[in-house]
This record gives structure tokens, C-alpha cells and sequence, in this order.
């Protein structure tokens, strides 16, 4: 049985690949506790039912992401390679030719960029390691709550989970913004509280996958769309 609470772990074995069609002989109750944990780790895929809707969202650990930090940790590399290079008077890597460049100014230089780009790179990697935004969306009509969870950076606010009465969400709304700076967020309206952001940081979702989720949930939710 998978213990209740989020700070539990659980080992979930061959209920990894959770989907919707091995959900269904489960109880309401039963499932949000399984998709919570499957959630925790790793688990991308939508699981609903008549009472319970749960969305994985995508933290870091991201395509994009591994590709800028992979970016980033190249090319401070070969600054600071450079500009030991240039420091010492002799090539370290035959491929990158520093013979013409003195140490001041150019290898100091050099070297700072390399050490302001491997504590950028750092950074990234941690953040991909820690998973940061990862987390689920649940609604849930048994226990009539709605939870939204979220991985922060380590400390205090490593685990984010706020809950909230289902009862007082009152309109799905949906926020569309073009341009150099794309906006494209899914928000629930809950009584007496600022909305609510749904949806995924720093990689827009397209237009279609924006409506589509802001439509299958206040259907879910019974409530009405703003903003579309």
C-alpha cells in the first residue's frame, strides 16, 4: 500500500507506467494516492477518471534544458582552457591554439569567462538534477480538494504543496501572450484567492495544447472558461 502523505516514499514496481486504462477498476481514493507517488517519480502521462483528474507537469528535467547546459559547460570549458593555456605559455589541448594570446589581457579575460560560465553551468545541472518545477495538478471529487504540487530547490521549500477546496474554484482562465516573451498559461479562479498558475514554466505550450487542457478541465470542474 502506498503510504498516505506526500513526504512518504513509495515503491510502486510495476504500477511505473500507470495509464488511464489500468487506473479504472481502482477506487477515486486509492488512485490519487497511486498517481501522487507516481507523480513524485517521474510519471508523464495524464491519469482521469469520472471523480479524479491528476496532470504530471515537467519540471527541469527537459530537453531544452540538458541542451543549454550541455551548451554552456562546452564553452566555459574552452574559455578556461584557453586561458590557462595562455597562462602557462604552452597549448593543454592541441585543438585549441592559444600561442598568440598573452595572459593579460586577453587569457584573464578569457579565464573569467570561463569560471562566470562554469558557475552558470553548475547551476543548470543542479537544477535539472533537483528537478525544479516538476510536479502534479490533482482535482479530485472524492475527497473534494484540489492539490497543487511542485519540487522547489532544496530546503524548506523543497516540497510545495498547496491545497485548496474544489468547491471554491470558479472559472478555468487562460492567458495568451505573443511575442518576443510568449505567455501561454492555464490558471484556476478560486474564491477569495489570486488565481492559480497550472501549467508548466519556461517552455510555452502551442496554442492547441493550451486549449485543450483549459477545456478537458472545466468540463471535468463544471465551471466556465475565461480568456478564450
Amino acid at each position: 500500500a502506498v503510504p498516505r502523505g506526500l513526504g512518504a516514499s513509495a515503491r510502486l514496481g510495476s504500477t511505473r507506467g500507470l495509464s488511464l486504462a489500468s487506473a479504472k477498476p481502482a477506487s477515486g481514493r486509492a488512485l490519487s494516492l497511486r498517481v501522487r507517488a507516481e507523480a513524485e517519480t517521474g510519471v508523464t502521462e495524464r491519469v482521469s477518471t469520472d471523480t479524479v483528474m491528476i496532470d504530471p507537469v515537467v519540471g527541469a528535467k527537459r530537453f531544452s534544458n540538458y541542451f543549454w547546459a550541455g551548451v554552456v559547460t562546452t564553452g566555459a570549458t574552452g574559455f578556461l582552457i584557453t586561458g590557462a593555456s595562455a597562462y602557462f605559455g604552452h597549448n593543454l589541448l592541441w585543438f585549441l591554439d592559444a600561442s598568440e594570446i598573452k595572459f593579460f589581457p586577453q587569457g584573464l579575460v578569457m579565464s573569467f569567462y570561463g569560471v562566470a560560465g562554469s558557475l552558470l553551468a553548475t547551476y543548470l545541472w543542479l537544477t535539472i538534477n533537483w528537478d525544479v518545477g516538476a510536479g502534479y495538478n490533482e482535482f479530485n471529487k472524492d475527497e473534494g480538494i484540489m492539490r497543487i504540487f511542485r519540487y522547489g530547490f532544496p530546503g524548506k521549500n523543497r516540497r510545495i504543496n498547496l491545497v485548496s477546496n474544489l468547491a471554491d474554484v470558479q472559472a478555468v482562465r487562460v492567458e495568451i501572450a505573443d511575442g518576443v516573451n510568449p505567455r501561454r498559461v492555464v490558471y484556476v479562479r478560486c474564491k477569495g484567492k489570486s488565481d492559480i498558475p497550472l501549467t508548466r514554466i519556461g517552455q510555452p505550450m502551442t496554442l492547441a495544447e493550451v486549449e485543450k487542457q483549459a477545456a478537458d478541465l472545466a468540463k471535468f470542474l463544471g465551471v466556465p472558461i475565461e480568456g478564450l
